[in-house]
């Protein structure tokens, strides 16, 4: 009976397939639109990747009230520190933001798997997070219920002079990858496409 109990608990964990990639002109980040839990599928419209700065932003894995908890509280620290020293927060800074508000958290944690990334004055990067702040640098990056089989596909094709269009493709296959696997991911892709221009959005539906 117990065991029951815990495989039921077990399904209730929201899945996800989140990417990050770095290039040298910029940096993807990307996550499917289905919002599970369990066996239900709540949305299939559900947002996971979400702008911070002008040129940083996040994608999640993990309960999408957490995550835009999580966002909101970054992005105002983020904005508070540009009116109070005058320039824009690093990708750094923020990750490291990121994960001082999960830490001071710990005892009740924000369930949420984190990819923070960007392009500041020392180039495009990404940091990975988990539940209790534990930063991670990287170079490409995924995170939730899909990511034993996204990575895979990443590890394969990555190599370090990848355009923005080619890096654009790899997260995609690697996102489809998962998608064709995993029960939990589907129904589309949004990307957060950053440069030192700025960051663009773009969203397909399958």
């Amino acid at each position: 009976m117990e065991k029951q109990g815990q495989q039921a608990g077990y399904l209730w964990v929201p899945g996800a397939t989140t990417v990050g990639v770095v290039c040298p002109e910029g940096v993807i980040l990307a996550s499917e639109k289905r919002v599970s839990y369990g066996y239900l599928v709540v949305s299939k419209g559900g947002k996971k990747v979400f702008k911070v700065t002008e040129k940083i932003g996040a994608a999640c894995a993990g309960l999408v009230s957490d995550m835009q908890i999580l966002v909101r509280e970054v992005e105002a620290y983020a904005n508070l520190f540009n009116l109070d020293v005058g320039r824009a927060i690093s990708v750094r800074s923020v990750a490291k933001l990121m994960s001082n508000l999960l830490f001071n958290r710990r005892l009740a944690p924000l369930i949420t798997q984190t990819i923070v990334g960007g392009v500041d004055g020392e180039g495009p990067s990404i940091y990975v997070l988990d539940v209790l702040g534990s930063v991670m640098p990287d170079e490409y990056a995924v995170v939730g219920s899909g990511t034993e089989i996204a990575i895979g596909v990443l590890e394969e094709g990555y190599r370090e002079k990848l355009t923005i269009e080619e890096a654009k493709d790899l997260v995609t296959r690697a996102i489809k990858s998962a998608i064709s696997r995993d029960i939990m991911s589907g129904d589309g892709i949004d990307f957060l496409i950053m440069t030192k221009d700025g960051i663009t959005e773009e969203s397909i539906k399958f």
